[in-house]
């Protein structure tokens, strides 16, 4: 457990949580958490959760764009209806970009994990453009594959960020539950 691990967890957890809330200040927040996990990833070789962050970086201005433009005169941030086709959409990228990726850090790096690091930087990108367009299903999605990161970072020795994740969870189930102002 490294001083960068603490305070990358410490940024994102309180990042997640006003996600959950949808307060405007998850945003800048994120952005700090990317940064920091990503120099935490290069150093134990998760390169695809690394280049995550800086994909995460540019989800998250796109987020911080959408939930300025989808607020409520009261200032609340609009949430929407995923459609199943859309759903199904989302999902296929999801394993499409898992096998792109797995294929090229099995090949041309040494990643630790690179199937398992890829599937969940793929639906992870996936979670985070669903959070953007303020679906709730994203908190759905973010449970199923934070579930599998909390393994995985157990694997890695990164036992604070695995708790992390394991927090992220109970945050995730919180998030969908305040966001059942739309019914699909």
């Amino acid at each position: 457990m490294s001083p960068l691990e603490v305070a990358a967890v410490a940024t994102s957890f309180l990042a997640i949580w006003l996600t959950a809330r949808r307060n405007m200040l998850c945003w800048p927040l994120n952005l700090v958490a990317c940064a920091l996990y990503f120099k935490l990833f290069l150093d134990v070789r998760l390169y695809a959760d690394m280049v995550l962050q800086a994909l995460f970086g540019v989800g998250i201005l796109y987020g911080w764009i959408v939930w300025l433009r989808s607020r409520h005169d009261t200032g609340e941030v609009i949430v929407l209806p995923l459609r199943r086709v859309r759903a199904l959409a989302g999902l296929a990228a999801g394993v499409l970009g898992g096998v792109a990726i797995g294929w090229f850090t099995s090949r041309y790096t040494d990643a630790a994990l690179p199937w398992l690091d890829a599937m969940l930087s793929s639906f992870s990108l996936v979670a985070q453009y669903w959070t953007a367009r303020r679906h709730r299903q994203s908190w759905l999605l973010w449970i199923a594959v934070d579930i599998i990161y909390v393994g995985m970072f157990v694997v890695k020795g990164l036992v604070l960020t695995a708790g992390l994740y394991a927090v992220m969870i109970g945050l995730a189930v919180i998030g969908y539950r305040a966001w059942r102002t739309v019914r699909d």
